[in-house]
C-alpha cells in the first residue's frame, strides 16, 4: 500500500493519544482495579500463555529482521505483522489475566528479588515507550512512508524485541520463584 493521503501529523496525534490511553488504562487496571473474585474464573494458563506469545513475537521480529536484511520485503512484511499479531494477542490475554487474577508478586525474600524488579521496570518503562512507536512504524510503513519508517524502525525493533524477551524473562523468573 503506497498511499501518503493520511496526514502525517494528525495520525501520529491520534497515534499518541491512543497509546496513551493504553497505558492509563493498563495502569489502572494493574494498580487501582480490584481483580475478579478470584474462586470465580481461574485461568491460570493465561501467565503461560503470555509468555508464549511474547516468545512468538520476538521470533517474528527476529525473522523480519533477517528478511529485511535479505531485502525480502514481502517476507520482511508477513513476518512484521505476525509479531504485531502476536503482541496484539498478548495484550488482550494480559488485560484478561490482570483483570481476572490481579497482580502477580515477586517473593521479598528470594536474592533475585532486586534483579527481577530492576529487569521489570525495565520492561514496563520501554513496553509504554515501545506502543506507539511500534503504531507509528506500522503506520509509515502501511502509508508507503519508507525513510521514516526505516529511521523509526531502527529504534522500534530492538525497543519492541526487549520488550517481547524480557516478558518472557520476567515471566520465567516468577514461575521459577512461586515453585
Amino acid at each position: 500500500m503506497t498511499t501518503q493521503a493520511l496526514p502525517t501529523r494528525p495520525a501520529i496525534t491520534a497515534i499518541l493519544a491512543v497509546s496513551v490511553v493504553a497505558t492509563l488504562f493498563l495502569f489502572w487496571l494493574i494498580y487501582v482495579h480490584p481483580a475478579a473474585d478470584p474462586s470465580s474464573v481461574k485461568l491460570t494458563f493465561l501467565p503461560a500463555l503470555n509468555a508464549l506469545l511474547n516468545g512468538l513475537s520476538a521470533s517474528a521480529l527476529m525473522i523480519g529482521f533477517v528478511f529485511i536484511r535479505a531485502r525480502r520485503i514481502a517476507a520482511h512484511r508477513a513476518s512484521m505483522f505476525t509479531a504485531f499479531v502476536f503482541s496484539s494477542l498478548f495484550l488482550v490475554s494480559y488485560i484478561v489475566n490482570h483483570a481476572l487474577h490481579g497482580e502477580s508478586h515477586f517473593p521479598i525474600d528470594n536474592p533475585l528479588r532486586t534483579f527481577y524488579l530492576i529487569l521489570l521496570a525495565s520492561h514496563v518503562i520501554l513496553s509504554v515507550v515501545a506502543l506507539p512507536m511500534i503504531l507509528i512504524t506500522f503506520f509509515f510503513s502501511l502509508t508507503g512512508r519508507i525513510p521514516s519508517h526505516r529511521k523509526l524502525a531502527r529504534w522500534t525493533f530492538p525497543i519492541w524485541l526487549y520488550v517481547s524477551v524480557t516478558g518472557v524473562i520476567v515471566y520465567a523468573m516468577l514461575a521459577a520463584a512461586r515453585a
